[in-house]
This record gives C-alpha cells, structure tokens and sequence, in this order.
C-alpha cells in the first residue's frame, strides 16, 4: 500500500487517521473505514470525489491509474461502502444484519465472473484470462471488496471484529489484544484524556 501522503490529497492526508489494525489483511475494512467521524464535528470521506476514490483503488491494487472513474462511480463505492459498514455493525453488537446490505453485497458478489475464463490465443493457444475487462473495472473492484467482506464475516477473524472505542470516532478494526480497543494512537490518546478528565472531575466533586 502507498504512504498516505502519496494517495491522498494534502488536506486529506492531514486529516484522515492511519489505516486502523487489520486493514492490512482485509481490503475491506480498510474500505469501510474510508469515512470517519472526528472530533469536534470533523469528518472525511476519501470516497467523496471520484478523483480521491480513483486514488484509493489504485492504492489498494483495485484497478491501475488509466482507468476513469465518473461520479456515479464513486457513488456505488459509497453506497456500497455503507452496507459494508451495515454488516460490520450488525456483527459487532451481535444483531441481525440488514436484509438489503445483505443484498447489496451479494449482488456485487455476483456481477462478475469470480473465476477466469478459458479463452483462445492465436499466438499462445489456450489460456485463462479475467474477464473484467476495463468498462468493467469499477465492477471488479466491488466484487473483490464484497467478497473480502464476506471473508471476514465468515472467518475465524469475525470474532475479533471490533468497532473503535473512542467515541466519535466510528472506524472499524480487528482487535488484537485486551478488551479495550482503538482504531489508532490518536483514538487511544484521547480516550485515556477523557478517563482521566473524569477521574479528576469525579474527585473534585
């Protein structure tokens, strides 16, 4: 994956947090934590502008740099995005998953094909190609994130699933040790200020 700074444009790569643990190993949790909610009613959106969603992909191997992406593009990476984000929730706090980000997900499963297809080559015969040619691209991406997605829901990393204990902040991560959990240094830095704020507040009253 690309440094921040090098995906993202300068006053996004000021603001937006560190990818949270586990956005290493699942594409999609990365992908669901392209929005997040800060502190003092701040927020970003790496996917608000086709350009900045353009940027993403490329960085996380989804497509190459000459393919373009138009608004409705970056509106299905979006809505897409947020059934995503839907069924994390759903099995973070143990409830019942959304029926339509079901849909949506599977929906985008399906939309290309998964395997390559056999295909004839005057020069070099028979040989397997991916058929998600460049038209397609956008589609492709969101079959590999969905099923990415689905990967994570199904595996023994579910379990570990976690949402960021640092309110506002609304990032996904996969927790790696102890019941406390933040999706970043600076969540957990500001999280132990406000115990102690409370402590302090609490000991004075």
């Amino acid at each position: 994956m690309r440094g921040m700074d090098d995906t993202l444009a300068p006053d996004l790569a000021r603001t937006a947090l560190p990818p949270a643990p586990g956005a290493d190993r699942y594409r999609s949790l990365d992908f669901a934590d392209t929005a997040a909610t800060l502190p003092a009613g701040q927020s970003y959106d790496l996917l608000a502008a086709p350009e900045s969603a353009m940027r993403w992909l490329a960085a996380h191997d989804l497509t190459t740099p000459d393919v373009q992406l138009y608004e409705v593009c970056a509106q299905r990476m979006r809505t897409l995005r947020g059934h995503v984000r839907a069924l994390f929730a759903a099995r973070v706090g143990t409830t019942t998953p959304p029926e339509e980000s079901l849909r949506a997900v599977n929906e985008a499963l399906t939309a290309v094909p998964t395997a390559p297809l056999l295909a004839w080559d005057g020069d070099r015969g028979l040989r397997r190609i991916q058929a998600h040619p460049t038209d397609q691209a956008v589609n492709h991406a969101l079959a590999t994130l969905a099923a990415d997605a689905a990967d994570l829901l199904t595996g023994p990393d579910a379990d570990i699933l976690a949402a960021c204990g640092s309110a506002p902040c609304d990032r996904f991560l996969l927790r790696t040790h102890g019941r406390r959990h933040w999706c970043s240094t600076r969540c957990g830095d500001r999280a132990r200020a406000a115990r102690a704020y409370a402590r302090r507040n609490g000991a004075s009253d």
